[in-house]
Order: C-alpha cells, then structure tokens, then sequence
C-alpha cells in the first residue's frame, strides 16, 4: 500500500513538472536569440539529430543531448514529437547512459514485420541502433570504445527498452566506430547498416538487427577528408524513373567553408557494396551552419532531411544562455541532372508555409537600390523572402539594425559564388573564426535564377536555383534585424518577389 501511494505521488509530482513546463514554454522561447520557426530544446545543450523515423502519423525526433548543462557533455536521447513538421511536443528523454556508455548518433525503424523479436501480440516495434561510446575506455587511448546496441519501444515511442545483449555490433579495433543508419533493403530481404569508421564508410547487413556482417567499405579516397567522417545515410531517390542511391556523409572538420559539413555521394547500390557515379566532393550546404544532417525513416518515396544548425568550431562558445543550438527547417531532397551530373537538390518543406502570415507580392522591382521595409514595415520577426529574376547580376540582400549590425546575403556574378557575410552581424568576437564571408558555387548555367531565404531570429537558410546552392549561417545581433533593402550594381531586375512573416511555432 505503501508503495502504491509513493507511486501515485511520483506521478502526480511528475505530471505537476509537465504541466509546469507546458505553460512555462511561451516565456522560455523569448530570450535573445531564440529560434522561433525552428526546434530547439527548451534548456541546455543539443546537437545531432538521431533517430528520425515516422510512424502512426507522427514525426519522432531524437538527438544528442546533454540535461545538465549548456556545453557538450555526457549524451542521451533527447525526444520530440511533431504531426507537421513545424510545431514539436517535448517527451521525456529517451536514453540514458548506462554501464555500457553514452548514448551516441544513431537511427530508428519500424520493424514491420518483427524480425527482431521483440514485438509482442502483433504489435510491431519500433527498434533504436545506436552507439555506446564508453569515455572510459576513451581516456585510455583505446581503439574499441564504440560499440553499437539496441533499444526498443512497444509503445510507438514513448518508452525504450535496451536490448539485454547489447552491443549488437562489437568494434574490431577502430577508433572512430559510429553512427549507425539503418534500411530495409528490400532486394535481399535484409536490414542494412551504413556505419562511418574512421575515414570511410562500413556497410553491415543482418536479417534481425542483432547479428550483423560486414559487406563492404567505400571512400577511403575519394571526397573530402579533411576530417572525420560522421553520420551517415543512404538511400535512394528516383529521377524519372531511374533509382538513384545517395550516400550522405558529414564530415568534421574539412568543411567547404570550415570546420563541420555534409557532403555526399551519388550512385548505385546493389545491397552489399555502393558504386559511386563520381567522386568528386559536393555538398549538400555550403553554409557553415549545417551539419550532422540525415533524413526520416519510414516515409516513402518522400525523403525528408534535418540538420543540426551550429558547427563544432564554436558551437561550445556560442552567446545563448539557456539553451545551445537548434536544428535546421526540415527539407524535401530530391535530385537534377546538370551538365550530366546528377546533383542533389533541399528545399524548405512545404509544411512551414503553414506559419506565414497573407504574403506581399511585388512584381518588376529594380533593385539598384530597394528598400524592401518602406512596403512591408519593419521586419518584426520570422520571415520568408522568395525572388525569382530573368537576369544574372551582383547584387546584395542586407539584414539590418539600428546599432547598424547587418547581414549581407548576396550573389557575385564575376566569381559566379552566392555568399553570406556575417563580419559586422553584431556578437562575433566569442570565436576568432566566426566573423567572415562564406561562399557558395552557383551550379546551373541558366540565365535566370530563384533565391528563397528563410529569416529566423539568429539564423538565415539560403536556397538558391531550386535548392542546388544551399547555405545556412548563425549570427547573433545584439537587437533584431528589422531592416531589408536590396542593392546592385547593376541594372538589376526581379521579375517578381513574395515576403511574409512567419509566426512563431511556440504560440
């Protein structure tokens, strides 16, 4: 009886914390530099995004985190939940530490047709794969301190358990053993695992996720390797009617424009080994400010990604206080043949238009110099800003403040890059490499061009040519930009341009 009443207590206490931090939610998305149409958790340290699988109608969101501080420390499966992509319900954590290690990257599927075991009267599992990075064995300098392990839930995700013979996967003696992401290969009726070891890729396949063979390696040699080689994910994508196979891999550092990045890799795989079509390095953004980035499981033909929006360089060091870092918008990828290379193309989701406010459409604007504000107002806060123009010119798009802090987002005909200078964007000075001008490729040669910008409190998303020059950058203002004017050298035209604001997806 005891017991029973202890308990009861228990979740009266934890059910009175829940309501507490639900009604506390408005006020702890309002501090400097907030997010406020992307996911950040609603207190201290996150990074990767882990586990993304879709199930039952809702979006799971897993990621790196750490509840007891605002810098990187020992990690767990933070968790949320969403039905549109846009507004997220916090859950309780989903993975602790335990006597195996931390709770490093990983992926998540629905194991339909219970392979693994552990479903129960017709219920099928959803099944976590996951690294346990044991930090002891790390302060040791030894090679085998990432292993990789199971955890299940039997309801849709609320609660995990462990699998009892964990690791599933032991190292053979690889120092960097990680980041597994898992598919159902259909071909060969078998689960495969593409799992970044070291300086290359490890392809795994099993028939029950707890037994598992290598098949084979790839990119030892080819792509950038200035550091490395993180989070990966394979899948396929069709292009009229040809499946096209993408190999992600992230990369720290050696990124096109510093520190962490996503690149990737195009091409075939048979179920046992990827055969790349180039070998090349591309990027799947060029942006400082993307990284770890990797797509749902379990949404058909759809494939939708998410990135952590920070980079290692200074991601520790970054002015927010009660939180650190956010996650990007999710976005549909897809892929377009240029010059006989298949490339791979993100634009926003369609489901954050949802948040726009009745839009201002504005037609034949000559941008030598436009002051975008003296017909919208001041910004005051998310915004979206899409422009398409039949000419290729300079110009410049600048976010602005009255303590005369900008952002200058732009495109350079004569070096043909787009570029984002954050040098005078307000606080720059908490890392020496933070203040600079990053550059993009512009991939296509038509002579006309599109640019969508995604405007958050601290963050822009540049998709540019129908998502083939992507950038994401961070920045920290010490008063919100409320100023948008358009400049160019040149006899600049835009055809036709559309800005709303976005509301906030914590009302």
């Amino acid at each position: 009886m005891i017991k029973a009443v202890k308990f009861l207590i228990f979740l009266l206490f934890t059910s009175l914390i829940f309501v507490f931090q639900s009604s506390a939610q408005p006020a702890m998305y309002k501090e400097p530099f907030r997010p406020q149409i992307h996911f950040s958790p609603q207190a201290h340290w996150m990074n990767d995004p882990n586990g993304m699988v879709y199930y039952k109608g809702v979006y799971h969101l897993f990621f790196q985190y750490y509840p007891d501080s605002t810098v990187w420390g020992p990690m767990h499966w933070g968790h949320v939940t969403s039905t549109d992509l846009v507004h997220w319900q916090q859950q309780p954590i989903a993975l602790y530490p335990d006597s195996l290690g931390y709770i490093f990257s990983g992926s998540a599927v629905v194991d339909k047709n219970n392979t693994s075991g552990f479903g129960k009267n017709g219920k099928a599992p959803l099944v976590a794969i996951f690294t346990h990075h044991d930090p002891k064995g790390a302060k040791e300098g030894r090679n085998d301190f990432q292993n990789e392990s199971l955890a299940y839930s039997l309801d849709d995700g609320k609660t995990w358990t462990k699998y009892s013979g964990n690791p599933v996967l032991k190292n053979p003696g690889i120092k960097d053993f990680r980041d597994p992401k898992v598919m159902w290969y259909e071909g060969s009726k078998k689960w495969i695992m593409t799992l970044a070891t070291l300086d290359r890729i490890t392809f795994y396949s099993s028939k029950d996720l707890k037994t598992w063979t290598k098949e084979s390696e790839f990119g030892k040699e080819v792509g950038a390797h200035g550091g490395v080689w993180e989070c990966p994910d394979l899948f396929p994508l069709d292009y009229k009617g040809k499946k096209i196979w993408i190999l992600i891999v992230n990369i720290n550092p050696g990124g096109p424009n510093g520190g962490s990045a996503t690149q990737y890799f195009t091409g075939d795989f048979d179920g046992k080994t990827f055969t790349p079509y180039q070998t090349d390095t591309r990027w799947l953004d060029y942006g400082p400010d993307e990284y770890a980035g990797v797509t749902w499981a379990n949404t058909g033909n759809r494939k939708i990604f998410l990135g952590w929006m920070s980079n290692w360089q200074y991601a520790n060091v970054v002015p927010t206080e009660k939180w650190r870092s956010a996650m990007t918008v999710p976005r549909d990828l897809s892929i377009e043949k240029v010059a006989g290379k298949y490339l791979l193309r993100s634009k926003p989701v369609p489901e954050l238009n949802k948040l726009a406010e009745p839009p201002l459409h504005l037609e034949n604007i000559k941008a030598g110099s436009y002051d975008l504000t003296a017909k919208t107002g001041d910004l005051t806060g998310p915004a979206k800003l899409s422009f398409i123009s039949g000419t290729i010119k300079s110009f410049t798009i600048i976010l602005s403040n009255d303590a005369g802090e900008k952002l200058v987002i732009g495109y350079d005909k004569k070096a043909n890059h787009y570029y984002i200078d954050r040098t005078k964007s307000g606080k720059v000075d908490f890392e020496k490499g933070f203040a600079r001008t990053h550059t993009a490729p512009r991939l296509v040669a038509s002579n006309n061009m599109d640019m969508t910008l995604i405007v958050d409190n601290a963050s822009v998303e540049m998709f540019a040519d129908k998502g083939l020059s992507v950038m994401t950058e961070i920045f920290f203002p010490t008063q919100p930009f409320t100023h948008i004017t358009i400049q160019s050298p040149d006899a600049f035209t835009i055809n036709s341009l559309t800005y709303a604001l976005l509301k906030s997806i914590w009302k």
